[in-house]
Order: structure tokens, then C-alpha cells, then sequence
């Protein structure tokens, strides 16, 4: 094989840019890892947590499964890359505590800039008051301590990115190839 398990753990805003890079983290990677698994918010809640709503408990609840998941994969011999909002410290320290190899990658956007991407117009739902709980409108964020990558997406492309998280994995040895 040509890497360790790992579970590659994407937070940030909406609209950071999480989703785009993990994915094509996820379409590079899948070129020479056979075990490879994608997991983003819009996925698990159709499926795994679909009972679940926006509520703090429902958050921890969205998280706790998903974790579960990554870590049943990851310690099969999957990588697993994620991308989910994860708003709360405690839910990241969580993680960390888990999830063998766990790696935390910021995706940090001021909130004025991932306003302005708003692909899904959920920002202008959520200041009209049509979604409650949002995270960085009236939901907190907490921005992460000590994440194991940081990328501002503001400063830097997508493949600049993209690069960043490879290099990363290089470096740290849970990749061999180029």
C-alpha cells in the first residue's frame, strides 16, 4: 500500500471552500489509494442523520455518527476525507481523541467572503430569519486552536489548496507517491 489510514477532517464556514477541495483531495488521492471513502454534511444528513435538525444537540449527535463512521472505516484500512462544518471545539477534540490519525484542516474564510460565494443561497435564508441556528450568523464558530493544516482560502486557489493537504500528507508520511 501506498499510505496509512487516515481520516482527513475538513472544517470551516459555508462556503470556506471545504467541500471543493476535499473533493478534489478525495479525485487525486482516489488515483492511488484502492480504499478511499468521501463524507460530506449534504450526503450524511439525506441518509445517515436525516432525522436530525440544526438544534446544538442535533449538531453533537450529526457529529458523534459521523465520527463513529469515519473511525469504523478508517481503522478497516479506508481513508476516509470529510468535510463537515463542525462548529464546536469539543466536538474536534472529540475527534482527535477517537479517530486514529486524525487530521484537522481548517478552511478559514472571513464570513463577508463565504457570504459572497453563497452557492446554495442559505446565507440570505438564514439573515431573513428562514433558517435558525446558522453557524456564523446565529450560531457560533469556533475557530480552531491547533489545526494540523490552515488554509485561507481568501489568499490562496483551490489547487494552491489542494497542494497545501498533499504536501501535508507527504511530509507527515501518510502518503509515499507523487
Amino acid at each position: 500500500m501506498n499510505q496509512k489510514n487516515f481520516v482527513l477532517w475538513f472544517t470551516g464556514l459555508s462556503g470556506a471552500g471545504k467541500t471543493t477541495i476535499a473533493d478534489l483531495v478525495f479525485q487525486k488521492l482516489k488515483q492511488k489509494i484502492f480504499s478511499i471513502e468521501r463524507l460530506d454534511g449534504d450526503m450524511v444528513r439525506e441518509h445517515l442523520t436525516r432525522d436530525l435538525g440544526f438544534s446544538r444537540g442535533d449538531r453533537d449527535e450529526n457529529i458523534r455518527r459521523v465520527g463513529f463512521v469515519s473511525r469504523l472505516l478508517s481503522r478497516n484500512g479506508v481513508v476516509v476525507i470529510a468535510s463537515f462544518i463542525t462548529p464546536y471545539n469539543h466536538h474536534r477534540e472529540m475527534l482527535r481523541e477517537t479517530v486514529d490519525n486524525f487530521i484537522e484542516v481548517f478552511v478559514d474564510a472571513p464570513l463577508e467572503v463565504c457570504e459572497s460565494r453563497d452557492p446554495k443561497g442559505i446565507y440570505k435564508k438564514a439573515r431573513a430569519g428562514e433558517i435558525e441556528f446558522f453557524t456564523g450568523i446565529d450560531d457560533s464558530y469556533d475557530v480552531p486552536e491547533s489545526p494540523h493544516i490552515h488554509i485561507k482560502t481568501d489568499e490562496v486557489g483551490i489547487e494552491e489548496s489542494v497542494a497545501i493537504v498533499l504536501e501535508y500528507l507527504k511530509k507527515n508520511t501518510y502518503i509515499n507517491f507523487k
